[in-house]
């Protein structure tokens, strides 16, 4: 890095900050954490991609595709299930969910079920989602450091405190508009890459002639049970699908977004908007990891370069010796804003969480707007101080972390998802059975982990989810005689909407697309 670079990244930091100032005026907790349900379609859709587009895919999946040993285009079949998901989430889990008027989704279990419900839930959300955060966090620095050249701590605390600084200053407004902006930094980044990478190859007839063929490959249609049945068309579909519906639908990190639309038309359209272009956002950093990887093992000097157990280092060494100055202060921009979009999203869910359902349902007067946004702010400072600590401490923590963290998501998903339904969809369940349901689904799932069962751990999201909704239901039957705290309305369920039709007819395009390759 020269002077130019460094100008380009504190230049970034200084708007990023600037932006926080900009949206700092709010009068109570829907304001700081809804954006005062202003949000039109075009903006959440950003967000919500960019919060998902974190800086781990932007290196350590694209080594997947470019490297990593049984690696390749596989990795785009992590995007199969999310139109159909999508579909899912407009018809079932958001209309219920943002005509409750609730902040913190885990407020509309306690109007079905009761206050046991809503604190586990929550409680096991803050919990994951700062860990997996401060893990994020950490795995970005540490290979930043290594390749770049950048002290470890300097990286942490610069994406931690600037997104603090924002995030506590304008609320969820300077999450998604900051969001949208590093966003675009980061598409931006991805074809800079895919341009100066294919020139250095020498073209698309060089990339065709040196291209490993066995990672075109993108589909493969096992079931995802037995030992390498893993990433198979059927565990990506079904097991994808309960994934996606219980991540964007049901965690609060990414819920929060659609509860912040100004209507549910927009809401609806941000789905979609989500549902069309994060195929072609992944396929976009897919192909970018197979182009550096085919010149990684064309070009022995830059093969040199990249440890042989750590193929994360492919994208931060291509970008500090093959790149001009400049464009590696932009491309260093993109990986922090992926970083700082992540942490965002995480710190402004989690305050919000803790302060509807821990710190205001516990109070004996309701709090006034003025206290609503001083306990929102605070908890923001707690929450990305957290995440900071978790960072600095995840070099204790095994190697394997960042898969444990995608299986114990997987773990949970599942019932949590079975859990909203069982709300949602049915008048007869009860807290009773919703709680046995809820801690089986995540036993069984425990257990097949534990016990090394061979099952693809996507299938968790399903497995958990059956066994939840199943079990919870029949209990509740035969305790008919413990009522639920209320009853919330039933949803319309309107299938036949544009929306849908588009996102079906994507869904078969992106299929017939992949096996093309």
């Amino acid at each position: 890095m020269n002077g130019l670079d460094i100008f380009i990244v504190i230049a970034y930091s200084i708007a990023m900050l600037a932006l926080g100032f900009f949206f700092k005026e709010q009068k109570n907790k829907k304001d700081y954490f809804l954006g005062g349900r202003s949000f039109g379609w075009f903006a959440m859709g950003l967000s919500t991609m960019a919060s998902q587009l974190s800086a781990i895919s932007f290196i350590s999946a694209a080594a997947f595709v470019g490297l990593k040993l049984n690696g390749g285009m596989k990795w785009l079949t992590f995007e199969f299930a999310v139109p159909l998901a999508m579909i899912f989430l407009i018809v079932v889990v958001i209309p219920p969910l943002y005509k409750s008027g609730v902040v913190s989704i885990y407020e509309f279990l306690e109007k079905r079920f009761g206050v046991s419900t809503r604190v586990l839930i929550s409680g096991v959300f803050q919990f994951s989602r700062a860990f997996a955060t401060g893990i994020m966090i950490y795995t970005v620095a540490l290979v930043l450091s290594a390749v770049m050249e950048i002290p470890q701590w300097q990286t942490i605390l610069i994406a931690g405190i600037i997104t603090i600084v924002y995030s506590y200053q304008g609320g969820m407004k300077a999450v998604v508009w900051g969001d949208v902006i590093q966003m675009i930094i980061l598409v931006l980044g991805i074809f800079i890459c895919i341009g100066y990478a294919l020139t250095l190859l020498g073209g698309w007839s060089a990339l065709m002639e040196n291209v490993n063929q066995d990672r075109l490959q993108v589909i493969d249609f096992n079931w995802g049970f037995g030992k390498g049945q893993e990433y198979g068309f059927w565990p990506m579909v079904i097991g994808g699908f309960f994934l996606y519906v219980s991540y964007y639908g049901c965690d609060q990190s990414q819920a929060q977004r659609s509860l912040s639309g100004k209507s549910i038309k927009e809401v609806r359209r941000a789905l979609l908007f989500n549902g069309l272009f994060r195929f072609p956002v992944t396929l976009a950093y897919c192909f970018m990891g197979l182009i550096i990887g085919t010149l990684a093992m064309k070009d022995a000097s830059f093969m040199a370069m990249i440890p042989k157990d750590k193929p994360d280092y492919m994208i931060p060494i291509f970008i500090i010796n093959y790149l001009p100055h400049g464009v590696i202060g932009l491309l260093l921009v993109a990986i922090l804003a992926a970083a700082m979009s992540s942490l965002s999203s995480a710190i402004n869910s989690l305050s919000a969480a803790t302060v509807e359902d821990f710190i205001e349902r516990n109070r004996s007067e309701k709090l006034t707007g003025e206290e609503q946004l001083k306990y929102s702010k605070l908890m923001t400072i707690f929450w990305g101080v957290v995440c900071i600590i978790l960072a600095f401490s995840a070099g204790n923590i095994a190697s394997t972390v960042i898969e444990a963290i995608n299986k114990v998501g997987s773990a949970f998903y599942g019932p949590i998802l079975a859990t909203f339904l069982l709300a949602i969809l049915t008048r007869r369940a009860n807290t009773i059975g919703v709680n046995i349901g809820l801690f089986l689904g995540v036993g069984v799932n425990l257990t097949i982990w534990i016990l090394q069962i061979p099952i693809f751990w996507i299938w968790w999201n399903l497995i958990g989810a059956v066994i939840t909704f199943g079990t919870g239901y029949v209990i509740s039957l035969f305790t008919r005689g413990v009522e639920a705290s209320s009853i919330v309305e039933r949803p319309i369920l309107k299938f036949f909407q544009w929306e849908n039709y588009v996102l079906l007819a994507f869904f078969v395009v992106i299929i017939i697309f992949s096996l093309s390759l």
